[in-house]
Formats: structure tokens, sequence, C-alpha cells
């Protein structure tokens, strides 16, 4: 199986593929050939929890092509509790800021053909 493949399988448990650096710990969201803070080639996947806050949002109101039977809906980003990380995905639902202050609890639900799905909390 793929990376690509397997973080869609572990996305569809709610859940996050990571690979961490053996040398220093530090957490990559995509396969990397040496760690980005110490250069370490050693690492291991890690499976997050798919939880934490809205960091920030784009409300999708004029949709690109195939997409159009799901506006509104917004492209936000994730910032993972427990990590520095970020992962950007899909909410449906979303067609005003008060729909979706910053800050906002929320959590990896799944993967289709617009990405890895995230839902409030």
């Amino acid at each position: 199986m793929s990376v690509e493949e397997q973080l869609i399988e572990i996305a569809k448990q709610g859940k996050l593929l990571t690979h961490k650096c053996t040398s220093c710990g530090y957490l990559h969201l995509s396969t990397a050939y040496y760690c980005l803070k110490c250069g370490s080639k050693g690492f291991e996947d890690v499976i997050l929890e798919g939880i934490g806050a809205i960091a920030t949002y784009t409300i999708i109101t004029v949709a690109p092509a195939g997409f159009e039977k799901y506006t509104p809906y917004a492209f936000v980003v994730l910032k993972l509790d427990n990590s520095d990380l970020r992962i950007s995905g899909f909410m449906a639902g979303i067609a005003t800021p008060a729909d979706l202050p910053v800050g906002t609890r929320a959590k990896i639900t799944g993967f289709d053909e617009r990405g890895i799905i995230i839902e409030k909390q």
C-alpha cells in the first residue's frame, strides 16, 4: 500500500498519518528524505488523533467545476492537538463566518473526492 493510500485509509478512521524523526522527534506531514529540523534520515510512522481547533479557513460560495453541489463550504486549516501540525480539509455547510469562529473544536471524520473531511466536534 502506498503512503497516499495509507493516509486515506487512516483519515477515514478520523486519524492522521505522520512521520516522526527517530533522532529529534520532529513530526512531518509528508514523506521526507531527511528531517527538516535536524537532517536525520530516520523516520517512523506515527498516527495522531485527528482532533484540534480551526486555525483559519476560506468560505467557498462559488465552487470550482465538480464541487458546485457542495456549496457553501469551507476549506479549513485544523491545528492538531498535542502537536504543531496543521492539516487542511473540507468542512460542509459553512456559509458565513458566524458558522465557524476561529478556535472551533473540530475533527477529521473521513476522506472522499473532496479530500480530508473535517467536522465540528
